[in-house]
């Protein structure tokens, strides 16, 4: 079985590419940033905001159909992340039945902020594409400039993928991790 960790959206941005929206979880450095549309991204800022609105919007009327046939949404899950793209699922529970529904994981996230549900990530996305993000403005302390040996390539790209974070150029960081992740895996390795 997968393990999965639970997080929390940590924050949620507008990029030169769009919307990113990071999950955290407790006590881990790392997050993971997840493009999402414009309409999901305005469906996760009015809930987080706790923002009222005069009639229902796509997420609370889905909440609404839920708790009309009595069910339960238990969690969301970001399951898994195939070729840049993020997959989710939603865990309903109806008369003590649990249903996987397939999901994107924007969508997933907005209905589980409304429902009280819990978010949880598999620890292999979090492996996959979780980025080092300091807490708060500053990121803490920064590397020495000029290090006594040479850096490789990978640490190289290291570097600017902290500086990217620290920058909240996280399109750039994510394109940085992935190179990273292609100059360390063994030749012929997934």
């Amino acid at each position: 079985m997968t393990e999965l960790i639970p997080v929390k959206v940590a924050a949620l941005s507008l990029s030169n590419m769009g919307f990113v929206i990071l999950l955290r979880s407790p006590g881990d450095k790392r997050a993971v940033p997840v493009f999402i549309g414009a309409p999901e991204a305005q469906a996760i800022a009015i809930q987080i905001e706790k923002v009222e609105v005069p009639r229902p919007l796509t997420h609370d009327l889905f909440k609404n159909v839920l708790d009309c046939f009595e069910c339960r949404l238990k969690r969301a899950i970001i399951s898994r992340l195939e070729q840049n793209t993020f997959y989710a699922v939603l865990v309903l529970e109806r008369d003590g039945v649990e249903t996987e529904v397939d999901s994107r994981p924007s969508d997933a996230i907005a209905l589980a902020l409304r429902c009280g549900a819990p978010i949880l990530l598999a620890r292999q996305v979090m492996d996959q594409a979780g980025i080092i993000v300091p807490e708060g403005e500053g990121g803490g302390k920064k590397k020495a400039e000029e290090p006594a040996a040479p850096l490789s390539p990978v640490e190289q790209l290291k570097q600017r993928l902290e500086q990217a974070v620290g920058s909240e150029r996280y399109e750039e960081a994510a394109r940085l991790r992935d190179e990273i992740r292609r100059l360390e895996r063994p030749h012929g390795h997934n």
